[in-house]
């Protein structure tokens, strides 16, 4: 990303109501810097998809103001707009070969051949689709429609790309590619995109910045790392990967230091915590837990005695799910380092789960 803090995408107080009962998106405030991988992430029905077109001017504002690159657009037609919009369905003509496709808008707002030809050329090399250039869409594949997709967007060289969930149509392994490939292109043109997206491991991978949203509003704003070691409350914490909270029942300062307590574990230190919010549950990611037969000598931790009710083999990991007497449910994500360690496990067994404090995260909600 280029070190840049100019500004390149300002929505200002934006709402959106669609009659008198739908609030889609609710006050929204938010800068994108010039040169940002920015990404909307949010469950379906959060507002992200209607805040990504109102960008792109296919959607009217009801209360606010959009600028892009200093100038109020929010009244400008989308075809007037300096930005370009990447679908979910690819949207690539299906009469024509893959050149013509990636050269359409520039023949429609009558731009010279000769600068079409070198522009063309300069995007399908672009998106690494050199060779394929006199291929129809039926003769390529899902990824190779979605590169089209792009280069015809990029061709136009707008200062924003827009895309709106590009890589939901693709299996697993090929959209695992395409992210890398996105990441490469946005790398390589230099341009902001802003992507729209409900998959946070797509998020997490591709994204400078990324915005959570919820019911209408944006809930936190942050590198993909802060968001997933601290989000801000207990909905990031859930949205973003496998969480468990821990209920806080009263709260209190120690020699300086905060001191929770616990369901089921006790009086918890917190050393380094802000000490004038009051907290009311704890995160844990699962990854931060260690799994063992007796219990930890090591001074410091927090230990606390489970049953394994469930042991989910995924490859690389395995899932291990617990239940404390309690009745607690807890799970914690192990490496598979050795080919048979995941069959040691049974369920019914009786293991100590072990984590240091520093890896709670408070949250006030």
């Amino acid at each position: 990303m280029p070190d840049t803090d100019k500004t390149i995408i300002s929505v200002q107080d934006v709402t959106k109501r669609f009659g008198s009962t739908v609030t889609a998106v609710d006050n929204v405030n938010l800068e994108i810097k010039e040169g940002e991988f920015f990404a909307l992430l949010g469950p379906s029905g959060c507002g992200k998809t209607t805040l990504l077109r109102m960008i792109a001017g296919f959607e009217t504002l009801t209360e606010g103001a959009i600028l892009i690159d200093g100038d109020d657009v929010s009244s400008v037609e989308p075809t007037h707009r300096p930005v370009n919009m990447v679908f979910q369905s690819y949207a690539v003509f299906p009469h024509m070969t893959v050149e013509e496709n990636v050269g359409y808008g520039l023949r429609v707002v009558g731009t010279p051949k000769a600068e079409i030809d070198s522009r063309v050329k300069e995007a399908i090399d672009l998106v690494r689709l050199s060779g394929l250039e006199q291929r129809k869409p039926n003769k390529l594949s899902g990824g190779q429609q979605q590169r089209v997709a792009l280069a015809r967007a990029l061709v136009k060289k707008p200062k924003v790309l827009l895309l709106d969930e590009p890589l939901s149509a693709l299996d697993a392994k090929l959209r695992e590619a395409m992210q890398l490939e996105l990441v490469r292109l946005q790398e390589n043109v230099g341009i902001t995109f802003i992507i729209v997206t409900h998959d946070q491991k797509e998020a997490l991978s591709m994204a400078n910045r990324i915005a959570v949203m919820g019911d209408g509003k944006i809930l936190q704003i942050a590198s993909p790392k802060t968001l997933y070691e601290y989000p801000s409350s207990s909905f990031v914490a859930d949205f973003i990967g496998q969480v468990n909270l821990f209920d806080v029942t009263e709260q209190g300062i120690a020699h300086g230091e905060l001191t929770l307590t616990v369901d089921e574990l006790g009086a918890v230190v917190l050393p380094g915590v802000d000490t004038s919010r009051t907290y009311h549950k704890l995160a844990l990611r699962p990854e931060k837990i260690g799994v063992a037969r007796d219990k930890p000598s090591e001074i410091g931790l927090v230990a606390i005695p489970a049953k394994l009710v469930e042991d989910s083999y995924i490859g690389d990991q395995s899932h291990l799910y617990f239940e404390t007497a309690g009745g607690k449910a807890l799970s914690a994500s192990v490496q598979n380092r050795d080919r048979d360690d995941h069959h040691l496990n049974k369920r019914g067994e009786k293991m100590w789960l072990y984590w240091h404090p520093a890896h709670f995260q408070p949250l006030s909600d």
